[in-house]
């Protein structure tokens, strides 16, 4: 009875105490600008409430005792801010916050709102990016480029200079997912693989995730590469120009409707381009790699609008177009175009405790090679994507859930050495829906998430629990784990036994797929992982930390397609079983004017194709990466960077020997006695047993920046690629028993102005 009577007590005084409180949410921006101040601390002054502000400057402190606070906003670089607020019982205050740059910099900050974050958030396999730090590092001809930054992030590996393709901890590039605004983007990297389609100086920040990832991502199997690009300046019109001998890029930005700091309403527009000229400037400063010069161009372009409401709720259109282009000559011929929009918004009502989110996207990527061998390959992608979340924040939780809608369509076509014709069409329809749920209890975080992934093609659903978790042992030391289950349905048409992957091409799963190594009809389609990551952190100093990660990626069912095929009743596609493995170890200094890196990764990739167990051609055990930035003179004006990069040799498929290959094209009637037919390659059986050599670089820059005024500006560079000139082999032509190196030493110098 006393019970009865205690329970219902019990529940009037906690939903009392509940009414006694309420929200304070808002923005941070910079007063400059108007941009969006990322991880900034906010708190309220004299009480343990607080936050630290997400990619977009949003803060949320919920379920705060009612009263009269000050709201104070702190960020490295900025003056401190603050502002009233008077919190009334069972409502929600939303204010932004300016902040104004500082004009002096503190020697040594000892706690920031990085480390807050990494105490409240998972982050297992998780690598953020700013512009800052892809600028940290010597670029090739000078410029600063997203490619180059992700080379030295550890479990990644890049195979090559000229059609390089990433590698994510034994993923191939087709699953990884790359994302641009909420937006797939399929073919993100250059031929020259110094250069991705990103410019550097529409980047907010990049996200790497390389495994482990929770249920807001899908439809890949292996790593998510989430690219946010920032507004165009809310308060005035500005851009920049710049040039060297690899590229030209221009940027122009500015308010449509300018910033009203008392609403927070706004528009504003930013437009980018780039266009490379290597293959004109070769000729003449690079003679000694290629007379006839290198054969690469390219040509990016990218618009967005912004529009901002008065509770920060916010609507972005955008479009873009890039082209890339290689002749070779006597060789290849290969070019790729992808263009496409979209929108993507938040909404925040002004007295619920929910975010709406969502996205529109659509894109189109075609893809032409023609070799020698008068065998074109041809591919294309058409999709559109739609997606919408809703997020509800607790005083130390945090709830998301989201329906996602895919429908890509593909097209591949190629003729293998057997003359045998493949064509492969398929339109696809994939539906999504994701719970997430982020809880911090004590010193351990929580985040459970389900995804739910059904193919309508293949009429094969997924199912797909994710956990990730975080034990704060001490203000220095956390271990974490994330592990799960992913799918996609989206297979690459490379053909992995190519040392030269230019083309990169797409197609869905097919509607019969077979276990590896039978002929048995396979319990699912669509290809499939398991990962388990474990980690530990470590803050050294307050400026020095070393992350560990040892990983696990199991992939159970892999579909590639059949290169080798016979007949036209022959399957299209094979599949394989595999696994990698290994650790990562990151070691990172950062100072005001000093940031050293040190990164180093074990790894190991393995295929099963039912009759043999093979690493794969990206498999690199070892790889190095040592990155050092030093800034110094007057008002730090001059700064230098050095990389160094270091890698075991990648697995090859030995020759054994050599044939004459004649295709009978004219039938019964061809002249087999007197023609002479093509050079016919016979491999070896042990596939990829062979091992190139050790690859190692270094890469060297200087730049000087002058300021004319506060926003006039020019930086001048110059750099150094391959500064000891090392003979990196890229690949050997077996057919003209050649050795092929990648590009050798590169000077370059540039400039870019801001205005």
């Amino acid at each position: 009875m006393k019970k009865l009577l205690f329970t219902p007590i019990l529940l009037l005084i906690t939903t009392l105490a509940i009414a006694q409180t309420g929200d304070i949410r808002g923005f941070v921006y910079d007063k400059d600008n108007g941009e969006p101040v990322l991880f900034a601390t906010v708190y309220l002054s004299g009480t343990n409430y607080g936050a630290t502000t997400d990619i977009n400057g949003f803060f949320n402190i919920a379920k705060v005792t009612a009263g009269t606070y000050t709201l104070t906003c702190t960020y490295v670089g900025y003056d401190s801010t603050g502002v009233s607020i008077d919190l009334k019982a069972g409502r929600i205050v939303n204010q932004s916050l300016y902040m104004t740059q500082s004009s002096t910099q503190l020697a040594e900050v000892k706690v920031t709102a990085k480390k807050e974050e990494a105490r409240s958030d998972v982050r297992v396999s998780s690598i953020k990016i700013t512009p800052k730090e892809i600028k940290s590092i010597p670029g090739t001809g000078g410029q600063a480029d997203l490619a180059q930054y992700l080379q030295v992030l550890p479990g990644v590996i890049f195979t090559g200079d000229q059609g390089g393709q990433l590698y994510i901890r034994g993923g191939s590039p087709v699953q990884n997912k790359i994302l641009l605004d909420g937006m797939t983007i399929y073919n993100p990297f250059h031929s020259i693989g110094f250069f991705s389609v990103f410019e550097t100086e529409i980047i907010r920040n990049v996200e790497v995730l390389t495994g482990g990832f929770s249920a807001d991502y899908g439809g890949r199997i292996s790593a998510v590469i989430d690219i946010t690009s920032r507004d165009g300046n809310k308060k005035r019109f500005g851009g920049l120009i710049g040039a060297n001998p690899f590229q030209a890029n221009v940027l122009f930005e500015g308010p449509l409707l300018r910033l009203d700091e008392e609403t927070g309403t706004s528009a504003s527009f930013i437009v980018t381009g780039k266009h490379s000229y290597l293959e004109q400037t070769s000729r003449s400063l690079y003679t000694y790699i290629d007379s006839t010069g290198l054969p690469f161009g390219f040509t990016d372009l990218y618009g967005k609008v912004s529009l901002t409401g008065k509770t920060g709720s916010k609507l972005n259109l955008f479009g873009f177009n890039f082209r890339d282009n290689v002749d070779i000559s006597n060789t290849s011929d290969l070019a790729w175009n992808t263009f496409g929009g979209g929108a993507n918004f938040k909404l925040i009502p002004n007295f619920a405790k929910t975010i709406i989110g969502g996205h529109f996207a659509f894109s189109n990527y075609d893809i032409t090679l023609n070799e020698t061998d008068q065998r074109p390959r041809t591919s294309s992608i058409n999709s559109f994507e739609i997606g919408f979340d809703i997020t509800g924040y607790g005083r130390d939780s945090e709830f998301t859930a989201g329906l996602e809608l895919e429908g890509p369509s593909t097209r591949f076509e190629f003729t293998n050495g057997l003359g045998i014709n493949v064509l492969e069409n398929a339109f696809n329809t994939n539906f999504a829906t994701f719970l997430k749920y982020k809880r911090q209890l004590g010193n351990l975080v929580l985040e459970p998430s389900l995804r739910f992934q059904y193919y309508a093609s293949i009429s094969d659903p997924s199912f797909e629990p994710r956990l990730g978790l975080k034990f704060n042992a001490s203000n220095n030391l956390r271990f974490k784990f994330a592990g799960g289950i992913f799918s996609q349905n989206l297979i690459s048409a490379v053909n992995e036994r190519d040392v030269v992957n230019l083309f990169v091409g797409f197609l869905s799963s097919p509607d019969q797929v077979t276990t590896p190594g039978t002929n048995q009809r396979a319990d699912f389609r669509y290809q499939r992982s398991i990962h388990a990551i474990g980690g530990v952190e470590i803050d050294l100093t307050p400026n020095i930390e070393l992350n560990v990660e040892p990983y696990y990626k199991f992939f159970p069912q892999l579909i590639n397609i059949n290169r080798n095929k016979t007949s036209s009743t022959e399957s299209n596609f094979v599949t394989e079983v595999g696994n990698a493995f290994g650790i990562d170890f990151l070691l990172r200094y950062d100072s005001r004017n000093l940031f050293l890196w040190a990164a180093y990764s074990l790894g190991h990739v393995n295929r099963d194709d039912g009759e043999q167990v093979f690493p794969t051609h990206f498999d690199r055990r070892h790889n190095i990466n040592l990155v050092g930035n030093y800034k110094f003179g007057s008002s730090q004006l001059w700064e230098a960077g050095v990389r160094w990069n270091m890698g075991s040799g990648f697995p090859f498929t030995l020759t054994q020997g050599f044939y004459e290959d004649f295709d009978f094209e004219d039938g019964i009637d061809s002249d087999y006695v007197g023609a002479n037919g093509n050079l016919g390659i016979i491999f070896s059986d042990d596939r990829n047993s062979g091992r190139l050599p050790f690859y190692h670089r270094l890469d060297m820059s200087l730049k000087r920046k002058i300021e004319f005024t506060k926003y006039l500006k020019v930086e001048l560079y110059t750099s150094v690629t391959n500064v000891y000139n090392r003979e990196n082999i890229f690949f050997f032509d077996r057919v003209r028993f050649e050795r092929v190196n990648q590009l050798p030493l590169l000077p370059s110098a540039g400039m870019t102005m801001k205005f």
